[in-house]
């Protein structure tokens, strides 16, 4: 007596775009490096989403709210660039773009390593999603959003003009104001 396989279709994943990339990360604040890699990234591919992260594990200058919207304005002159908040897993929020590309700038061998660890993590979860390294300009090598909240308790806006766009200059200044009138601001105190 013959016997009857069922036949079952396999589930068919769409195929990321690689013609698509996202760059993720906190930007709290975004910097002028930020934008240079999501300057560069854009002219390799056709779409670039910048996502801004949420992790729970850092307390943040700035809302996830208020980062989306100050990047939306430093990068609304690039074509092709759209900025999207998200939460959970960036490699998971990358298939959700229909993305088949994650954009990592790297300024250090440290930030390297750190990132190859990431990409191997990430191919493991969605094999599908390639990683695309940039090196970070050497001007903008020694730039962190971690460097850019200590300068902004003391420097002015033309000192802080060579580190982030104008749009983060003003939010800084307001931000700090705001924090400043509540109380006496340490480095180690923030919003």
């Amino acid at each position: 007596m013959p016997t009857h396989r069922r036949q079952t279709t396999p589930i068919r994943q769409e195929s990321p775009s690689f013609r698509t990339a996202v760059f993720t990360g906190t930007f709290d604040p975004i910097t002028l490096g930020h934008v240079d890699v999501i300057r560069r990234a854009s002219q390799i591919f056709e779409r670039l989403v910048v996502g801004v992260g949420s992790n729970p594990d850092k307390k943040s200058l700035f809302s996830v709210d208020e980062r989306v919207a100050i990047a939306q304005a430093c990068v609304s002159e690039l074509r092709g660039v759209t900025v999207q908040s998200f939460d959970g897993l960036a490699v998971r929020f990358v298939r959700s773009c229909g993305a088949g590309v994650i954009v990592r700038g790297v300024r250090t061998v440290a930030d390297m390593d750190y990132e190859l660890t990431m990409a191997r993590s990430n191919r493991s979860l969605e094999p599908m999603v390639e990683t695309f390294f940039l090196p970070a300009s050497e001007s903008y090598s020694h730039i962190s959003s971690t460097l850019i909240r200590q300068i902004a308790l003391d420097a002015g806006r033309s000192e802080l003009a060579k580190f982030v766009p104008g749009p983060v200059v003003e939010a800084l200044f307001s931000k700090f104001r705001g924090i400043q009138e509540k109380g006496p601001l340490s480095p180690g105190k923030r919003a």
